[in-house]
């Protein structure tokens, strides 16, 4: 039976454990959203990781839900990003990007005053987003008309092509935690009527589209997607999540995609469910999850052949030599959360790896 350090291939891809780094936004990039230096440092310390997924990255300009965020839309981006994948192949490891449209999440004062954009006219609520001028409430978005649709799926098509260019193995389409595609896919935040909205197929039309065009740039075997039916993050919820994951889950088996990667919880446990075995028993490729996993029960689900691989985020975050420490049973360094979202290196690049 596999188990965490098992070998594994998805798509173009082997890697030799099954121990993913998932996506973790950390405000380490410049004022113009370039990687900078110490990402790369950070990045390279994780490559034993079976596969790294970098953090969501704009794939079009004007799109800033997080200040200093990496982009993914200019040369000086794509250069900063060059540094960064030639420090973790230099390691050898295998590096994805995650690329992201930040929709209603978006603010004015990070985009020169543009309006954020949505589905359907309905803002976040209950949350504030931080700000140069301190954090502020979300805005109420401009509903997107179904005409603009092809520019943001050209934009995802762009930064697919960036992302080529600046040496990753591959990228992941960014459909969760209430950012513009997964708004699209729930009925929560969803309320249009016409070709992108009402039932679960038209909802996952923008989603289809996006990952079409980017499997044209890639190849199927190098795109992967990740999805989060039940996180209620950013004032997101569905009438029927377990419905929606069973469906799109289909209509991704089209692509021959190189993983589906499913948040398995809300981070606020406000929705509850099982989305994994629908997830399971409609997706026909590799499948990913991840949120509060530990290693024994990572090691449980993936010897029980519920999902292939398991994404660490905040363990992978204090712990640079993860999958050492998880094959010698040895302690785990504490995050420091004051330190996500900081600049510098302080939370960042010291956290200590294993000395012997």
């Amino acid at each position: 039976m596999p188990d965490l350090h098992s070998p594994i291939r998805f798509g173009a891809i082997t890697a030799p454990n099954r121990i993913f780094m998932a996506p973790l936004t950390r405000c380490r990039a410049d004022a113009d959203h370039v990687p900078t230096a110490i990402m790369a440092e950070y990045y390279a310390q994780r490559a034993s990781a079976g596969l790294i997924i970098a953090e969501a990255t704009m794939a079009i300009e004007g799109n800033s839900s997080f200040w200093m965020e990496p982009g993914i839309y200019s040369e000086a981006q794509v250069a900063g990003w060059k540094k960064v994948t030639d420090a973790v192949h230099a390691k050898g490891g295998r590096i994805f990007l995650q690329i992201w449209h930040g929709g209603r999440a978006c603010h004015p004062l990070l985009n020169n005053g543009a309006q954020p954009v949505a589905p359907s006219a309905i803002p976040i609520t209950g949350d504030e987003v931080h700000t140069p001028e301190g954090k502020k409430p979300y805005v109420l978005p401009r509903e997107l008309r179904d005409d603009e649709l092809p520019g943001i799926v050209a934009g995802f098509r762009k930064a697919a092509e960036n992302a080529k260019a600046a040496g990753f193995d591959g990228v992941e389409v960014h459909g969760a935690n209430g950012y513009l595609l997964d708004e699209f896919l729930r009925d929560g935040a969803n309320k249009r009527s016409g070709p992108y909205g009402g039932p679960i197929e038209n909802r996952a039309r923008l989603l289809c589209e996006v990952v079409e065009a980017v499997c044209e740039v890639w190849g199927s075997d190098r795109v992967g997607v990740r999805l989060s039916p039940l996180n209620s993050y950013n004032s997101m919820i569905d009438s029927d999540p377990a419905a929606l994951i069973a469906a799109v889950a289909q209509m991704l088996n089209r692509y021959n995609l190189a993983y589906l990667h499913v948040m398995r919880g809300d981070f606020f446990q406000q929705q509850k469910g099982d989305v994994l075995t629908p997830a399971r028993a409609n997706f026909k490729g590799v499948l990913i999850t991840n949120m509060g996993y530990g290693a024994d029960e990572a090691q449980k689900v993936i010897a029980e052949g519920q999902v292939d691989a398991v994404a660490f985020g905040v363990p992978f975050l204090a712990n640079p030599d993860l999958p050492e420490r998880f094959r010698r049973g040895a302690p785990l360094n504490a995050a420091n959360p004051a330190t996500f979202y900081s600049p510098g290196p302080v939370g960042y690049t010291d956290y200590p790896a294993l000395t012997a």
